[in-house]
């Protein structure tokens, strides 16, 4: 009789936006301006729903890009397993705090990680959540650790890198303009926020 088979791992890696981005933080007003100057927009006031919805795709096209986000919002990272015990990288930076880290079994049931097992190591890039001691504490077969954090650059629009700001402003007025129809990112958009895209040479915990 053939022996059963063992149970497929789980290999799911999930970044969970937690709270959406109200429209009332968009720096609407600075992108009705931007399509005055430069693309003559007639501001009526009946198309700020349809320029919030630019604004907030640009973002996230940017944000996809360079992975970064723009303004601070939290969010939760969910792992089958740590990429590297001696030090998980984030996926998106910067990352300003963590919230928690729980231990989830197979039945879901999660168990808080005392904070004093873990800390977190900033930077621009390539943030990381690093154990206290030699390694991160490991989750039982079949289970699965969730990291909630805070990341962006600041509370609000203000504390957006100029260049990233000003890239957000050109490619909504690119989605404005071709409105009924795809286009590509603008070579002045790709060019703006070259410098704050990282080349992952590993999706590990290492250096």
């Amino acid at each position: 009789m053939a022996s059963p088979l063992p149970e497929p791992m789980e290999t799911m890696t999930m970044l969970t936006e937690v709270n959406r981005l109200p429209d009332a933080a968009l720096p609407l007003e600075i992108c009705k301006a931007h399509l005055r100057l430069g693309h003559g927009f007639a501001d009526d006031g009946g198309q700020d729903g349809l320029i919030a919805r630019y604004l907030r795709a640009a973002m996230m096209a940017i944000e996809a890009r360079i992975g970064k986000v723009l303004i601070q919002r939290d969010f939760r990272l969910r792992l089958a397993d740590w990429r590297d015990p001696r030090g998980q990288v984030f996926p998106v930076a910067p990352v300003v705090s963590v919230h928690g880290v729980a231990i989830v079994d197979r039945d879901g049931v999660a168990q808080a990680v005392d904070p004093a097992l873990y800390r977190l190591e900033p930077d621009p890039h390539r943030p990381f959540l690093r154990p206290a001691g030699w390694m991160l504490p490991q989750p039982p077969s079949r289970g699965a650790v969730e990291v909630t954090f805070t990341a962006g650059f600041g509370a609000d629009w203000q504390g957006v890198p100029e260049d990233l700001a000003q890239a957000v402003m050109m490619l909504a007025a690119q989605y404005h303009e071709s409105r009924h129809g795809a286009a590509p990112m603008p070579a002045g958009v790709v060019a703006l926020i070259a410098s704050w895209r990282v080349v992952r040479t590993s999706a590990g915990g290492g250096r």
